[in-house]
Parts: C-alpha cells; structure tokens; sequence
C-alpha cells in the first residue's frame, strides 16, 4: 500500500509474486478527508505538540490502512490467512537525507496495522538505504528494473506523483534513477490556495493561463536541478512558502503562476532525461501525474523524437505502480534480499529493507 506526497489517499492492490512476472490480482483506494490531509499538511512543518499529533495521525492512518485491506481482500475473495505481507510505505512528513541530518518519516503504526488486520507488516522502508549512506529514495527502480526493463530497447519511466522521479533502464548499463523535481505537489498546492480544488484536473486551469518566463527561470535556477544525482526530494522543499519567495510581481495572475508550475514540472523531467538518460528511445509515465492531459501532451511535445506513452502499455496501469512496488519490496524484506539499487539511491551497499512486524 502506498499514500504519496501527493496527499490524496492510500493506493492498496494485491500483487501475486510467486510467478516470474508478478501479477495484479486486484486494487482498492481509499482517499482522505480534507481534515485528515490538512492535519497532514501541518505536520510538514514546525508546530505545537507535534510527538503527539503524529502519534494520533499514525493510529488514524493505520485503521484506515487496515479498513483498505479489508475492503480489497472482501472484493477479491482473499483471505488474510492467504497474504504473506503487506508492505506498508506510510505518509511521508519529513524527508532529509542530508548527510549532516539522515533521516526520513513516514507515518504508521505497524503494530497496530499487524493487530487490526492478521497479517504481517513491512514497514519504515526507507530508513536502512539512509543508515547506509543513501537517499533513501526513489526506491521503486529496483522494481521498475523487474517488470518494465527491456533487453533491447532503452526505456526511461517517469513517475509523477507529489514529486516526480525518473528510472533509467538502459539494456547495457547498470540501472539508474533520481527524483527530478516537483511532480504534482506544487500544482496541487496552488489550485487548493486559489480555486479551493484538490487539484487541476486535466491541468484546466493551467490551460487558461500564460507561461511567466522569468518565474520559469527563477524556479529552475534552483540547485537542485543542477545536482548529479543520486538525489532525492519532497515537500520540505517544494512547498508554497518556496514559492512564494519566488513571487516578485503581485499583478501575476494566479492562472499563470499554474501555467507556469505545469511547465516547471515538463522542463525538470524533460531536462533530467536529457542529461542523464542519454540514448533514452521510450519514455513511459506512471503516476497521478499521467492523467493530466495538458502535462502529458506538453511533455510529448518537447521530447519530440522519445516514444511517449503510459506504463499502462507495458502491462501496469499508472495509478497502482507505485502501490504494486511496495508489495515487491515487502517480498524481498520477507525473502531477506536487498530492495535498494546502490546506483540509485547511493547508499554504500545493497541492504535489505524494512522492518517486519510478524502477525
């Protein structure tokens, strides 16, 4: 199961992994309530009693994870008896794999998840590739290798969650992948600000504004996008309050700061793959990011020349990628066998990943 930055709910399927090639044997989504997300969202920053809010957020989390569980084992006929593991991400809040810092939370309760449903747990996924030097993320390469790598062809698969990473599967190299920039996040933020809306489907609004050129360049002047990876990133620094120090001329109007933050998002994946997937033939997009049109189109046009599509293509529909990863992950912890790629993450060696909360 899998509750992104995008803060929108919990992405839950089965995954069948005893063949060669897993299987998606069902799926189930459980979004969250505007108080819980905006709970979330205080959570991201400094505040009052913050142990205990995350506390209580964990419990509230781990019961809705368990009503998913429930609900997607009642509409395939599963039993809990028949699940190995659930490989639980958790809501991410903070993440600094900073060297002088190393650490990254996600919020859940395993135990309480272990209890309410029967079935053993795989949590806290990211914290031993961070202990070993790494980032900590994208951590979902290593799966993308297993179910989308071609023997010949050169794919690069594009996830765009709240943030948006890349996985760089070259047939003759050795797997890479880095997170790129903001995927969804910053748009989302921005549309709920101005317009109340979760989101901006189809990138609507933004199809109304006009591209602010200098805004463009300031956001891009960012260090980030000149780091070599590995790198990752998230909420603690693409976030409004980023933003708005960006901000100089009150008279933009909010359309066009949209138009403007769907186009960050199309140069910081399109750039990322030119300097560091050279050669690259197929790009697929996974996430909640490959619904919206306007973005996919924008993307298709300025990597004229790349095959564009959807991993749907590929056998995996975009909203359950992600999801589906988590599942693999839990498999290899249970299997004792690394989960990280060291080449992407940048951690001194391979480890294995999570920690097992035993029904």
């Amino acid at each position: 199961m899998m509750s992104g930055t995008s803060l929108d709910g919990v992405d839950v399927v089965l995954a069948d992994l005893r063949a060669t090639t897993p299987l998606l044997l069902g799926t189930c989504y459980c979004p969250y309530n505007d108080d819980l997300r905006e709970a979330l969202l205080l959570l991201h920053q400094p505040g009052y009693d913050e142990l205990h809010r995350a506390a209580m957020l964990s419990n509230q989390l781990s019961r809705l994870y368990a009503k998913a569980t429930a609900d997607l084992l009642e509409k395939t006929g599963v039993l809990a008896a028949q699940i190995v593991a659930i490989g639980c991400h958790g809501q991410t809040i903070r993440h600094c794999p900073e060297p002088e810092k190393r650490y990254t939370i996600q919020l859940v309760n395993a135990a309480l998840l272990a209890e309410l449903t029967g079935i053993t747990v795989v949590a806290d996924l990211r914290s031993r590739d961070i202990a070993a030097g790494g980032q900590g993320a994208p951590l979902v390469p290593a799966f993308h290798e297993a179910v989308f790598k071609s023997s010949s062809r050169h794919r690069v698969i594009v996830n765009i969650g709240g943030i948006a990473n890349i996985t760089n599967l070259d047939p003759y190299h050795a797997i890479t992948g880095f997170d790129c920039g903001p995927g969804n996040s910053l748009m989302d933020a921005w549309c709920l600000q101005h317009t109340g809306r979760n989101y901006d489907q189809n990138g609507q609004w933004a199809a109304t504004g006009r591209v602010i050129p200098a805004l463009l360049d300031a956001l891009l002047s960012a260090p980030f996008f000149a780091q070599i990876p590995p790198k990752s990133t998230g909420r603690d620094l693409f976030n409004l309050r980023w933003l708005e120090d960006k901000l100089q001329f009150s008279e933009e109007s909010p359309e066009d700061v949209q138009a403007t933050l769907l186009q960050l998002t199309v140069m910081s994946i399109a750039q990322a793959i030119d300097m560091h997937c050279l050669g690259a033939e197929e790009v697929y997009v996974c996430g909640g990011g490959g619904h919206n049109s306007l973005l996919i189109n924008r993307l298709a046009e300025i990597m004229s020349g790349k095959k564009l599509a959807l991993t749907d293509q590929l056998g995996i529909t975009i909203d359950w990628v992600e999801a589906f990863a988590f599942a693999w992950l839990a498999q290899q912890a249970i299997l004792r066998k690394p989960g990280n790629l060291t080449a992407v993450t940048g951690a001194k060696g391979s480890r294995i990943l999570g920690a097992i909360y035993p029904a």
